[in-house]
């Protein structure tokens, strides 16, 4: 692995991006509009928004980074960039990580803001650190980025890509504890929900929300997701193939 030929893959794909303002607007703004929404949904509610705004905070970026991230590396597949790239003296590492460092760059950017807006304009009321907060958003970012790298293998149109998200996300999203204490969970679904990434970045959310220190099951939720994104990244370049005929 070289830091030259990732740091050139990571600036070709800055590059690439943008002139996409679109797949910019969905990772940057999207998310800081979703919360924004949120609060004045629950406008005369404000401890409603208190309770899921912390969690949100985590799943919106998770989300738009995999779609981004999947719909991207699928064109750079379906168009033979990925192929061409293989082919010259360039390891699957070197590729992987700079795609992860391009989309983890954005990922910085886009969970500052989601959490600079919900914590200081939207007055989410937080007792722990908002730089705890700010850690989470961005691990379950990258973890939408290893996410999206690894299902674009599976997609042969945009369209499919975008199809994974049913299957990738949602019994995710209904499993994390949003809607219900995962521990009120049938016992199958709370197995199930303990060996899914998504449990981990609420519950971490959560711990900030309640605690003014990061506990153990913090630091065991932040661990979780930081090694459930890279292991997915690991699986992403499993599924690149060097042709050399």
């Amino acid at each position: 692995m070289s830091s030259a030929r990732t740091l050139a893959t990571a600036a070709r794909v800055l590059r690439q991006l943008r002139h996409d303002p679109r797949s910019i607007a969905l990772m940057l703004l999207v998310p800081c509009l979703m919360l924004f929404l949120l609060r004045y949904v629950f406008d005369g509610s404000p401890g409603t928004f208190d309770n899921i705004g912390a969690s949100l905070l985590g799943i919106f970026p998770l989300i738009t980074m995999f779609l981004v991230t999947s719909i991207a590396t699928l064109r750079e597949r379906t168009s033979g960039t990925l192929e061409r790239l293989l082919a010259m003296p360039l390891g699957k590492a070197d590729l992987i990580a700079g795609y992860a460092l391009a989309f983890g760059l954005l990922a910085v950017v886009q969970s500052t803001l989601a959490t600079g807006l919900a914590v200081w304009f939207l007055g989410l009321d937080v007792i722990g650190s908002p730089w705890l907060l700010l850690l989470v958003a961005l691990l379950d970012a990258l973890l939408g980025t290893a996410l999206g790298l690894f299902v674009s293998a599976f997609a042969a149109s945009e369209f499919q890509a975008v199809q994974f998200m049913p299957a990738v996300i949602f019994p995710q999203l209904l499993l994390c504890g949003l809607f219900t204490p995962r521990d009120r969970m049938a016992p199958a679904l709370e197995a199930a929900s303990d060996v899914l990434p998504m449990s981990y970045a609420v519950d971490g959310m959560n711990q900030v929300l309640r605690h003014p220190d990061a506990t153990g099951d913090f630091i065991r939720d932040a661990v979780v997701v930081a090694g459930c994104a890279l292991l997915v990244l690991g699986l992403g370049a499993a599924t690149l193939r060097r042709r050399t005929a």
